[in-house]
């Protein structure tokens, strides 16, 4: 049980896939910086790989690859497998959603001769990583014509940046004393957005200057940022880690580098599959799933309806529940990595390692094991033996020692349906953080990891 390096172990084969995978991954992580965007990219990399809309098909066939996209936050990717679905689901489920700043309906306001947005953190951050570094503007803005308004500034070579300033420590006495969690309130998360004074006539004329902005490049009045979602979050690629560049940075690997598993390895199943393979990417997780894109909506159950509908005409209520309830699920969201800098907090016999390959986690919650969907022994020797199987490097791992804190998945509600889940996902260093670190070899064992999982009988 003692974690060997498993780097030292594997043909130069497998070491040059993993890292041929990790590239593609990093150009897909630089471009998939909100929700949105996500499901946007791996929705084209699916229909190039010839998914169809489900709701376009009045009958689905073995082999058939369809998809549902949802208030563009939420994508269903599946493929028809040969076996009946009364047999059950393949499922693997991961969100899209990740730690960031939005602006605040009226976000505009002008202090000091310099115009900021205000904003509102959405998920668990620590607020003093969000000072001092540039950020970069998504999101989509609703004209009053109805008209959407795509944003993305602060990308490009020749775009702006923006940022948050901090307190200069020559004057930050009373706040270097106070505790890492107060030292940055929430409000004071004011992203700088310019300070040059409009001409003419008008009160706040910095304010009037960026409004005049947003009018000329974006055809945005300041009422249509009411009807808007625009997200700050950091403006910088994904970039290689390491003289060996093992390793890839990068913002939102929380939970998108299991997402791009999942998805690779569903488009990359070789026909035909026995079980009928989805791979659900949710929004939400990081606020507990809630809302009409989170898990806790109906969204997943009305999907395999309608897939059920097409495969089996006149399947029911109770035909559905039975699909559900036999089907089997891995959660894919990232656990943490023993960081050697704080090893203080791991239980380091049950912690998860970097490069040691993708981490099966029975059970999350905090404490005692509260808010944990815990999977039972047999489906993790189930999952342990496909693994075993199919060459998949794996291990074991746990969120941290049992009073230091904790953390869940989606697993909990997919779980809710009867169905075996499981969490199992890639191990990160500075997990919420806006670099989070990956090993390639991880990633790329979730890939394989993954890829067994869907096409098992």
């Amino acid at each position: 049980m003692e974690p060997a390096a498993p780097w030292e172990r594997i043909d130069e084969g497998t070491r040059k896939a993993a890292l041929d995978f990790g590239a593609d991954y990093r150009r897909f992580i630089s471009c998939a910086k909100t929700e949105r965007e996500c499901a946007e990219l791996a929705l084209s990399l699916a229909q190039n790989a010839g998914f169809v809309p489900l709701k376009e098909c009045r009958r689905v066939q073995p082999g058939d690859r369809v998809y549902e996209l949802w208030r563009g936050k939420c994508l269903a990717l599946a493929v028809v497998g040969g076996g009946p679905l009364e047999r059950g689901l393949n499922v693997i489920g991961a969100h899209i959603d990740s730690p960031r700043l939005d602006l605040k309906p009226r976000p505009l306001y002008e202090e000091a001769g310099l115009a900021l947005f205000k904003t509102q953190y959405y998920g668990g951050i620590k607020k003093y990583h969000w000072v001092g570094i540039p950020l970069a503007l998504h999101g989509v803005a609703v004209r009053g014509d109805g008209q959407v308004v795509r944003l993305v500034i602060g990308e490009e070579e020749g775009d702006p940046v923006f940022t948050i300033t901090d307190l200069l420590p020559h004057l930050a006495r009373e706040q270097m004393e106070k505790k890492m969690s107060e030292a940055i309130k929430g409000e004071d998360l004011n992203v700088l957005v310019g300070g040059l004074p409009a001409s003419g006539e008008a009160k706040e004329k910095v304010k009037r200057a960026v409004l005049d902005y947003l009018r000329k490049e974006h055809g945005l009045a300041e009422e249509d940022l009411v009807c808007a979602e625009i997200e700050a979050v950091p403006a910088w690629p994904a970039r290689d880690v390491g003289f060996d560049r093992s390793m890839i940075g990068a913002y939102g690997q929380d939970d998108r580098v299991c997402a791009y598993a999942a998805l690779r390895a569903l488009l990359d199943a070789p026909l035909p599959l026995r079980r009928t393979a989805v791979v659900l990417l949710v929004d939400k997780e990081e606020i507990g799933s809630t809302g009409n894109t989170g898990m806790y909506s109906a969204f997943f159950t009305n999907f395999v309806a309608e897939l059920a509908a097409r495969a089996q005409p006149g399947c029911g209520e109770l035909a559905l529940r039975r699909i559900l309830a036999a089907s089997r699920a891995l959660s894919a969201d990232v656990n943490a990595g023993l960081d050697p800098g704080y090893p203080e907090v791991m239980d380091k016999i049950n912690a998860a390692r970097l490069g040691h390959g993708v981490v099966l986690t029975r059970y999350t919650g905090a404490a005692g094991k509260k808010g944990a969907s815990e999977a039972h022994a047999e489906y993790v020797a189930f999952v342990r033996r496909l693994f075993e199987e199919h060459g998949v490097i794996w291990q074991s791992g746990l969120l941290g020692k049992v009073d230091q804190g904790g953390g869940g998945t989606i697993a909990y509600l997919l779980a809710m349906h009867g169905m075996d889940v499981l969490d199992c996902g890639v191990p990160v260093l500075g997990m919420h953080s806006p670099f989070e670190v990956a090993h390639k070899l991880d990633v790329y064992m979730a890939y394989r990891g993954y890829g067994a999982f869907l096409q098992a009988d």
